[in-house]
């Protein structure tokens, strides 16, 4: 019998890596090793386990844990990435290999767990919590997502017109030039004439996301100096290279049809690449079940269901890859 992930899985599951870092930043050794092994091996371990919790949850059901579990991680990556930045420039004398396994480690639960929680923080009802989730995206110099992200990506998925979804045959290094810059661009413009529409003076969200960004690198220079700086852009950039590898595979090769009209057919299952995979999903907020997302973007993680495979194409490897 298949269950629905439980809150307490999510939160293990998302929360037990940081625990590992943070160890590592007092203690080094093992601590680290143990972070990055957490993220890598015992994850795609634990993914071929038989996928008990592949259920979904009853329609209706309500979280009244999710939304804390999103602010306890996005408080948990703005503490840990300053931490780790200030190890990795050399601050508290950690060897080489330690500082290398640490940034690869929190890299990757940065850009598997952190990105999850931003993403899942633009997408609800409180200006508070979407705040929160722009300051998570700002500090991976990322802010513009949180405007790319709902306002071009969620209209345009499965297109041409969605810089973010991958083509055919499109390699994941010129998809990344062309979906980071393209991202950029559109969002701007969808924010631009957002306001002019709204008729309303207030000020652009990409000045704040560079403000954010700018005072991201300044605590970078803070905790590291010019060294702290370039490790913070470095490890931003090593972050974001996985939220967009999470991008590349969830529409690639995926395109709705256009009517008479020019307009495009409605996002269904089909125009999404799902994964199965039980832990992945619960440490990754379920955002491997992205088809329903598209259907339902305000659904809170814990509700979000599994297609069938006759309605959606699954990946044989869990995100992101």
């Amino acid at each position: 019998m298949q269950r629905p992930i439980p809150m307490a899985l999510f939160a293990v599951a998302a929360l037990a890596p940081v625990g590992f870092f943070a160890l590592g930043l007092a203690y080094g050794g093992v601590w680290v090793f143990a972070g990055a092994v957490y993220m890598t091996v015992l994850a795609a371990f634990l993914d071929q386990i038989t996928p008990y919790f592949m259920g979904d949850a009853a329609e209706g059901a309500e979280f009244p844990a999710a939304d804390a579990l999103l602010v306890i991680l996005a408080l948990c990556h703005l503490m840990l990435f300053p931490g780790i930045v200030w190890a990795v420039a050399g601050a508290n004398d950690m060897p080489l290999w330690a500082r290398a396994v640490l940034f690869l480690g929190g890299g990757l639960w940065f850009g598997q767990v952190a990105n999850p929680t931003a993403h899942e923080l633009i997408h609800r009802g409180g200006r508070g919590l979407f705040w929160l989730g722009v300051t998570v995206y700002a500090t991976m110099l990322f802010g513009h997502h949180a405007s790319a992200h709902r306002l071009v990506h969620h209209r345009y998925a499965a297109s041409a017109d969605d810089p973010n979804t991958a083509r055919s045959g499109e390699g994941y290094y010129r998809f990344l030039i062309r979906a980071w810059v393209g991202s950029f661009r559109k969002g701007y413009t969808a924010e631009t004439e957002l306001r002019a529409r709204s008729g309303k003076a207030s000020v652009h969200p990409y000045v704040i996301y560079f403000a954010l960004s700018g005072v991201s690198l300044c605590c970078g220079y803070i905790v590291g100096g010019w060294t702290g700086v370039a490790v913070w852009a470095g490890l931003a950039a090593h972050s974001t290279s996985q939220l967009m590898l999470s991008d590349y595979v969830q529409h690639y090769g995926l395109t709705r049809a256009r009517g008479p009209d020019g307009r495009l057919e409605p996002v269904g299952a089909r125009h999404s690449w799902n994964a199965p995979h039980w832990f992945s999903a619960a440490m990754m907020l379920n955002a491997p079940r992205h088809s329903d997302h598209h259907a339902h973007p305000s659904r809170p993680y814990p509700a979000l269901r599994l297609p069938s495979p006759d309605q959606a194409p699954m990946l044989p490897w869990p995100l992101p890859m």
